[in-house]
């Protein structure tokens, strides 16, 4: 599926560039993005993700990744049934989703690569994207977010009377787009097209049960983990109370925003947003180290990983961003969105969004710009605006999500990941757009 659009995407880009006399832009944006991927992209990445998966390695070794897929083993069994129920890639997935909850970027990309790597491993086909990936990518592209903190950032800029007026029609519309997506990629697996013959091999497998030797308790004995003891138990204690004397003087700040008071849940969630990294950079290793793990140690074994990593998504990474950076500097954004205005605006989708949608799936920060210039234009409080921002906050940039997370593991045939992807997108904006109206109309 991604050959061909990203041939759609290049050979277009040169076609409307010549015909509109933007081949010296195209050319020019080539060379740009090239840079953009590698030195603004790609290497800024290295330390993200030395420091996110050294974080990750002490959760491992202390046992918490394992703890918490366990928590969660019912939602995990029915989203990945390829997937051990002990393995460490269910722990990471959903430290995955939590930081994409909470709106955590930066510490959510480098804990989905370190998902896909756990993946990876579990792959029979190498270079080919199994069901489990495919379903974790199409979780990504329609992440529910709690607060989008980005959206409400730019509303509260531009003097809005409630930029928190979003969060609700938000959290409806990515819900919704989540649970598309994830369906579509269900569907889709079932599908004689998308088999894989290692499929049924793996079905076919007879299901082992259960020792004794796989219980909690044996296997801090064979990972050699000491249990907690009563000075370290009261460690953690005076250290989470401190956390939630932090978290309490954090809710009494007052807004600086200059917007309308908050919502009580919008105050909470800010402040755990605020809290959740420092904690998580002290929480792991001081945990670890109680239970007898050499932190530093294994902590610069995986920051290892780090620059691998980034080096192993350049090429992905470069070559689709080249593509639409051509592609928007061609005018081809310009040219769907006139193709489609007349048709779109009979069923009453608004004209002036239609450049954003088309612009989301492929740049963030192109999206980004062009929701605050709608904003600007129509005013923070009005419906256009509103509208925009619930569709930012509830859409991906899906073909960046798909070349930097199949980058990692050099995974070119993605199946039906995009299909999943863009599923979430559409069904995105579609809910966005009626609840907007519903909403605020």
């Amino acid at each position: 599926m991604l050959n061909y659009v990203w041939l759609a995407l290049m050979v277009g880009a040169v076609l409307i560039g010549g015909y509109q006399g933007h081949l010296k832009e195209v050319a020019d944006k080539s060379f740009e993005m090239t840079e953009f991927a590698v030195v603004k992209t790609a290497f800024p990445l290295i330390g993200i993700m030395a420091l996110w998966l050294g974080i990750m390695r002490l959760a491992e070794r202390a046992g918490l990744v394992s703890l918490l897929a366990r928590a969660l083993r019912p939602l995990m069994r029915w989203l990945f049934p390829e997937v051990p129920q002990d393995h460490p890639a269910l722990g990471s997935i959903v430290a995955n989703m939590a930081a994409n909850m909470l709106g955590l970027g930066n510490a959510a990309t480098p804990l989905g690569l370190r998902a896909m790597k756990y993946l990876e491993t579990l792959n029979p086909n190498p270079g080919t994207a199994t069901n489990a990936m495919c379903t974790f990518l199409a979780i990504n592209s329609g992440s529910v977010q709690i607060v989008p903190v980005t959206t409400m950032a730019i509303l509260a800029a531009n003097h809005s009377n409630n930029p928190s007026s979003i969060i609700g029609t938000s959290i409806l519309a990515t819900f919704c787009a989540c649970c598309s997506s994830v369906w579509m990629a269900k569907f889709l697996s079932r599908l004689p097209i998308y088999q894989l013959p290692a499929d049924k091999t793996i079905e076919a497998k007879p299901k082992v049960e259960p020792s004794t030797t796989d219980s909690p308790s044996s296997l801090q004995e064979a990972s050699g983990l000491r249990p907690v003891s009563w000075l370290g138990g009261l460690i953690l204690v005076m250290f989470f109370m401190f956390f939630i004397c932090l978290f309490c003087r954090q809710l009494l700040i007052p807004d600086s925003s200059g917007a309308a008071a908050r919502s009580f849940l919008v105050r909470v969630v800010d402040a755990v947003s605020r809290l959740l990294v420092p904690f998580l950079l002290a929480a792991f290793p001081l945990y670890a180290a109680i239970r007898g793990v050499k932190v530093y140690e294994e902590f610069v074994d995986a920051a290892k990983e780090g620059f691998d990593v980034a080096i192993r998504i350049i090429p992905f990474l470069l070559a689709m961003l080249v593509a639409i950076g051509m592609f928007r500097a061609a005018g081809g954004i310009d040219i769907l969105s006139r193709l489609f205005s007349p048709l779109l605006n009979l069923i009453g989708f608004p004209s002036e969004l239609l450049p954003m949608v088309l612009m989301r799936p492929m740049s963030g920060s192109g999206t980004l710009g062009m929701f605050t210039e709608l904003v600007q234009k129509y005013g923070p409080d009005s419906l256009l605006a509103r509208t925009a921002g619930t569709i930012y906050g509830s859409t991906e940039t899906t073909f960046y999500v798909l070349a930097v997370y199949f980058g990692s593991v050099a995974v070119k045939r993605t199946r039906y990941a995009l299909i999943a992807g863009l599923t979430a997108d559409v069904v995105g904006v579609v809910v966005s757009i009626a609840v907007c109206r519903l909403v605020f109309g």
